[in-house]
């Protein structure tokens, strides 16, 4: 009987580590949240290790004096239904989920949102709100 428990045990482990697994390792950029003439938003990436943890970041530049501002973050184990991403210099914090090639931005539940502030200036002109989402782009 203690046999048959562990290999339950054991093939559970075996299958929620599977799930969990990330799509992709490595460096990948994103613009999530579009900006308009020059107001330096942060240009986000994220970083996921060998070992699944996944690394959030952005760089920011000031268009009036060039100084740049930077942080990075270790969200923790990649999950595929949503990740928090908390950024501590401007108190800035936000839900997604990602695949190989899209992130989504979410609520906490991994639900998509959708905003006028994720439209860009050409869908701004014919639509009022768009899906939070963007490409994931290689260095």
């Amino acid at each position: 009987m203690k046999k048959i428990f562990s290999l339950i045990i054991l093939c559970i482990s075996v299958l929620s580590f599977a799930q969990t697994k990330a799509p992709f390792t490595g460096y990948r950029s994103f613009d999530i949240l579009q900006g308009y003439s020059g107001t330096g938003t942060p240009h986000y990436y994220l970083d996921v290790k060998k070992n699944g943890d996944v690394h959030f970041g952005f760089v920011q530049v000031n268009q009036a004096d060039g100084t740049e501002t930077t942080e990075e973050m270790n969200a923790g184990k990649y999950n595929p239904k949503v990740m928090k991403v908390a950024f501590k210099k401007y108190k800035e914090s936000f839900y997604v989920k990602f695949d190989k090639d899209k992130i989504y931005m979410t609520d906490k539940d991994g639900n998509t949102r959708k905003s006028e502030d994720c439209c860009s200036s050409m869908e701004s002109a014919t639509q009022d709100v768009c899906v939070c989402e963007s490409e994931l782009y290689k260095r």
